[in-house]
């Protein structure tokens, strides 16, 4: 339950005691995703969090695409999971695949895997390995294109494993997840552009540091300074930054230019 039936009353502080397991279990799971600094970070606290929050959870595994669309399984709690989620992979049928395509339903399942037809090949991959019951939801990890979703899986040994409290508590964790994965793929992204910027500013400064040293020298005008560093650069086959960096330190470097 999200909320204990008693009231207890107390300070606002100790107002996350007044609430049920499964509200503080989620709670304690934000936190711990906003505290996660990459992606196998996220994705290894969601699937502690599904073995805590499903009852009947026995494996679970997550299912990403690559950026050219092919499935892997990055994390897993039992070896198994690499093996069944790779029959779906290759057939291109199963709950795992069926959550994980854009145009899919986001919520695929079955409670019967032994009298299941809809995708035979995964269906006796997971009962060879003495898995019944299946359960998948979409996972989001990046919001923006090309949009490749992944899902989160879980599996039960039972038939008739997960009820419908579950299917919302797992869709609540791969919203979760997806919202902590976009943010560590976002953070990454800025990280990449904060630094990038840097270069570049830093790449324009000894540029024009390097300018400053031939116009004073050669007087000659800003244009015709970064004329003689842009052919001497290609004369050389060095980078024009790299070129600029000599001139700098080397201020003579290119006075029989």
């Amino acid at each position: 339950m999200f909320v204990v039936t008693e009231q207890r009353g107390g300070p606002a502080e100790d107002a996350l005691a007044d609430t049920g397991p499964l509200a503080r279990e989620f709670a304690a799971l934000t936190g711990a995703l906003l505290a996660s600094g990459s992606v196998a970070d996220v994705l290894a606290r969601v699937v502690a969090a599904v073995r805590r929050v499903v009852p009947g959870a026995d494996m679970v595994s997550v299912t990403l695409r690559d950026d050219d669309g092919r499935f892997h399984t990055p994390v897993e709690t039992d070896p198994a999971a690499s093996s069944i989620d790779e029959a779906q992979y290759t057939s291109g049928c199963g709950p795992c695949v069926e959550a994980a395509r854009a145009d899919g339903p986001a919520l695929a399942f079955s409670d019967d895997l032994a009298a299941e037809s809809r995708w035979s090949d995964f269906a006796h991959a997971a009962v060879g390995h003495g898995f019944h019951s299946v359960l998948a939801v979409s996972l989001i990890p990046d919001a923006e294109p090309p949009r490749l979703p992944g899902a989160l899986n879980v599996y039960a040994t039972d038939r008739r494993a997960f009820t419908s409290a579950d299917r919302d508590r797992l869709m609540l964790l791969a919203t979760h997840a997806s919202l902590a994965l976009a943010t560590c793929v976002a953070v990454s992204d800025a990280g990449l552009q904060e630094t990038q910027l840097r270069q570049a500013i830093a790449s324009r400064d000894v540029i024009g540091q390097a300018k400053g040293i031939l116009m004073a020298r050669r007087g000659l005008t800003a244009e015709e300074a970064f004329d003689v560093l842009r052919r001497t650069s290609q004369d050389l086959n060095v980078k024009l930054v790299e070129l600029a960096g000599t001139v700098t330190a080397h201020p003579t470097a290119l006075d029989t230019d």
